[in-house]
């Protein structure tokens, strides 16, 4: 489990099919073979580690559902290690289990904040209500507004500055991540089976019209 605040961001020391290896600093304190990172916001296990860098594999689908695959040697990724048990909650539960990939269609400046719209699937957009959470490549994020294929996030310098948010261009591809908790709502709200009913048993010829 994540929080989507972003600790540092690495550098892709090469791409090879399958497997990442990427340069970092801050992550590594603590890390162990096994350790999970989120790379992007895909929740990853450490499969080699050195003082400089981890390496990681990557399953063909988390390739198919995610940005990994288009990574490069040089490209920056956000990194955020696993949240421990007893500390600080910054952003929101974040699974590191990537529901899609969205795409970036406008940057704007407001002020001292920078306002970003993305573009997403309808599966992911049932769970976009507007001041919620949403995760974009691992980020923590709050929904300004949205409307049916769409939404807004509004965040300050910092974050620009400390995530790969600010090398990102329109039709840039991101890993999106809805919060775990509208899916569960969605669940325990969603009409129950009725189960075996009269009208079952007539319709499937176990009592007479």
């Amino acid at each position: 489990m994540f929080t989507g605040i972003v600790e540092e961001t690495g550098k892709i020391l090469s791409a090879q099919p399958g497997r990442l290896a990427i340069s970092a600093a801050k992550v590594l304190v603590g890390t162990e073979l096994g350790s999970s990172i989120a790379v992007n916001g895909v929740c990853l296990t450490v499969a080699g580690l050195d003082s400089r860098s981890f390496s990681v594999d990557v399953m063909a689908e988390t390739l198919q559902r995610t940005n990994l695959g288009q990574l490069r040697s040089g490209d920056m990724v956000n990194l955020e290690r696993a949240m421990a048990l007893g500390g600080q909650m910054g952003g929101h539960l974040v699974q590191g289990h990537i529901d899609g990939t969205g795409r970036l269609v406008s940057v704007a400046r407001d002020e001292g904040a920078v306002l970003l719209r993305f573009q997403a699937s309808p599966e992911i957009m049932r769970y976009v209500v507007e001041k919620g959470f949403i995760a974009v490549d691992g980020i923590s994020l709050t929904v300004v507004d949205h409307d049916a294929d769409s939404f807004r996030i509004s965040i300050v310098d910092f974050t620009w500055q400390h995530t790969t948010l600010s090398g990102r261009r329109v039709g840039d591809s991101v890993n999106l991540e809805a919060d775990i908790i509208a899916k569960y709502v969605e669940r325990f709200t969603r009409p129950r089976d009725a189960g075996l009913t009269m009208d079952f048993l007539q319709a499937n010829g176990f009592l007479a019209r």
